[in-house]
């Protein structure tokens, strides 16, 4: 990245403009405008602050500010995606062994080797259809009972 903020410098000292011009010019302080030029980007607060101070300098230089910008997502893109699969596996086996010896027997939650609902649920089916059937038979049952009933007072009545 520094050859960015080289190319930068150069241009802004063949356009013959001081380091302190291009700082009032652009609103910046010196010491950010050096820091951009040297390639220096831990001081300013966020990505998007330098991009916008960024973009800002390559107008004032007359540069493609796009250009210059897509230069510098590239630079990031490199900078960010360096990251192995194994160094990012590692890092999370790191975080569960921190997690693990920090936590308490008071406060780790411990994990249950049954779980209760399904049973329970399997409980209360088997009796709701257990219900189910009774009623229906016992319906059955008192509407045989009624047939016979209403049979024998059809004989009673025909013999009378």
């Amino acid at each position: 990245m520094k050859e960015l903020g080289e190319r930068l410098r150069e241009l802004r000292k063949s356009n013959g403009v001081s380091q302190e011009e291009a700082s009032n010019d652009l609103m910046i302080t010196p010491k950010e405008l050096e820091c951009l030029e040297n390639g220096n980007f831990k001081v300013f607060k966020d990505v998007y602050e330098l991009k916008k101070i960024m973009r800002n300098y390559a107008k004032y230089l007359g540069l493609d500010e796009n250009e210059i910008i897509d230069e510098f997502n590239d630079f990031l893109f490199e900078k960010t995606s360096k990251i192995s699969k194994d160094d990012i596996e590692k890092a999370i086996k790191k975080n569960e062994e921190k997690e693990e010896k920090v936590s308490s027997p008071y406060t780790k939650i411990s994990k249950s080797r049954y779980d209760f609902a399904p049973i329970v649920l399997l409980i209360v089916l088997l009796v709701f259809i257990s219900l189910v059937v009774y009623l229906f038979l016992s319906f059955v049952k008192k509407d045989d009972d009624v047939k016979r009933e209403l049979g024998r007072e059809s004989v009673i009545i025909e013999l009378t």
